[in-house]
């Protein structure tokens, strides 16, 4: 792999590069001094999660354990770590990127004189990658590692993508399809005329707004992000929110699954709460589909999905978080999600009119600013 001259290589590339040799230092020094090889890895669990309540936001706590190469339960992990890491070293100093995908298949192999593989699946892989992060203190960005893209835009805003122009204005029917990586060394701003964005959930959702021209008419940035949003989805929201100042409107089911995306929007995730300050956006609002909506729209009872236990479980678990626990509209919301007994999606609006969900609900909800904090 040919490597690009050192004056070429970004300047955060190079803090990379260093982390990642003082990584390999630590290593090799304590091998040759006859001591255990082994590095620290940050907990990215429940117990090492603070909620910072002055900030809105979900980070990480100090505790750490080692990852040692002569703990029988640890070592198959310091070798996948270590493989990783070259991988790294090696697209920064070429200058490219790889997915997720490939970056496993790149360390994939069988170990020689055994039929043990380094690594037997991508869900073996990704979560060392995110090891690698949070033990630099690297993005995955920084690392030259994308995700698959998920997630499309489209409305009021002009964008500039690795140097080419993009009027989100003029993108038919399928829309922008939003990268995974979005900093602004990659994405910049261009001419916003949007006054919010609207979030949806779901794509089906998303092609009913753009459809409808909602974003046109309302003067707004309209996004998805194919369910729980990726990462490049919920960086880009949150650049909307803190450089162009852009309110974030939430339209999700009415379901335990939608109340935790927003929170994940809101005020971040326990798995990657390392990332937090870049991520979450505290004043993310929620719009609906609430649980008042089936009374107040008059919806029919065929929308009604029943809760099964999983779903009540899961509502007991979100109402605990310390961002709603201490919530009254959230507490009631969640209360009546239960007592209704079943949830909703966002296309059970649909059975009033094919628009009645652009034509109507929103509109009229961001009127009277109804909506959840």
């Amino acid at each position: 792999m040919a490597k690009k001259s050192d004056a070429r290589i970004k300047e955060r590339d190079k803090r990379t590069l260093g982390k990642l040799t003082d990584l390999a230092d630590r290593v090799a020094k304590s091998a040759l001094a006859g001591r255990e090889p082994k590095f620290e890895i940050p907990s990215r669990t429940k117990s090492n999660t603070i909620w910072d309540r002055r900030k809105g936001i979900l980070e990480m706590g100090d505790a750490s354990s080692d990852r040692e190469l002569f703990n029988l339960n640890q070592a198959k992990q310091f070798m996948q770590t270590m493989l990783h890491a070259s991988t790294i070293k090696d697209l920064i100093e070429a200058g490219k990127t790889s997915s997720l995908r490939g970056v496993f298949y790149k360390a994939k192999h069988t170990v020689a004189g055994t039929r043990e593989n380094t690594f037997d699946t991508q869900d073996e892989s990704d979560p060392i990658l995110e090891d690698l992060e949070v033990t630099m203190e690297a993005l995955r960005e920084e690392l030259h590692i994308f995700a698959e893209n998920r997630g499309s835009m489209v409305g009021r805003l002009t964008v500039v993508d690795k140097g080419d122009e993009i009027d989100c204005r003029r993108m038919g029917s399928g829309g922008y399809a939003i990268p995974s990586i979005v900093e602004p060394d990659i994405m910049q701003f261009g001419k916003c005329e949007a006054k919010f964005v609207l979030h949806v959930e779901k794509g089906t959702v998303w092609n009913r707004f753009n459809e409808d021209r909602f974003w046109e008419r309302n003067n707004c940035i309209l996004t998805h992000g194919a369910g729980q949003p990726p990462r490049g989805v919920r960086r880009l929201l949150q650049r909307f929110n803190q450089e162009l100042k852009l309110p974030i409107i939430c339209l999700l089911d009415c379901d335990p699954w939608g109340h935790y995306i927003y929170s994940v929007i809101k005020q971040g995730s326990i798995s990657l709460a390392f990332e937090s300050s870049r991520l979450a956006i505290p004043d993310a609002r929620f719009l609906g589909i609430r649980a008042k909506d089936y009374k107040e729209c008059s919806l029919p009872d065929a929308v009604k999905i029943d809760l099964s236990e999983n779903d009540i479980k899961r509502a007991g678990e979100i109402a605990a978080y310390p961002w709603f626990a201490d919530n009254k509209a959230w507490q009631k919301e969640i209360d009546h999600l239960l007592r209704n007994g079943f949830k909703m999606e966002v296309e059970s609006l649909i059975t009033k009119d094919i628009s009645y969900v652009t034509e109507e609900y929103v509109p009229q909800r961001l009127k009277a600013k109804d909506w959840l904090d």
